[in-house]
């Protein structure tokens, strides 16, 4: 068994695929419509045919108080790695991108924290 697709609550799909590919640099898989909403994988560049991540609409209740609420509490909805944080990071600052952790060594794991301007914060590791 492995782990082919995740899903991230997002207030706006269209802002979060703004943001998530040309920000961020994940390469869009799938945009489908479905009702209302879209059904919007990314992937990794490196990693094209590797797990997707879902732009998931924060539409129901359960999801929007979700997100709110960790949000509020500083706890982030997903994690990426990455290389170098510190580089990822200097490069995401040079794009706007409001960091709410600065790069944090915590034992053999560095990580810094941001926003996703889509309701989340997002946590960046490199081990």
């Amino acid at each position: 068994m492995k782990i082919i697709v995740t899903s991230i609550f997002v207030q706006d799909q269209e802002k979060a695929l703004e943001f998530y590919t040309k920000t961020l640099g994940f390469v869009k898989k799938h945009d489908v419509p479905v009702g209302k909403f879209r059904w919007i994988t990314l992937v990794s560049p490196d990693v094209q045919d590797g797990t997707e991540l879902v732009l998931e609409p924060n539409d129901h209740p359960a999801a929007k108080e979700y997100q709110k609420k960790i949000f509020a509490d500083g706890i982030p909805a997903t994690m990426f790695g990455v290389a170098d944080v510190r580089e990822e990071y200097q490069r995401l600052i040079k794009n706007g991108v409001k960091f709410t952790m600065e790069p944090t060594e915590m034992g053999e794991v560095t990580i810094a924290v941001f926003d996703d301007t889509c309701g989340n914060l997002i946590q960046i590791a490199q081990k």
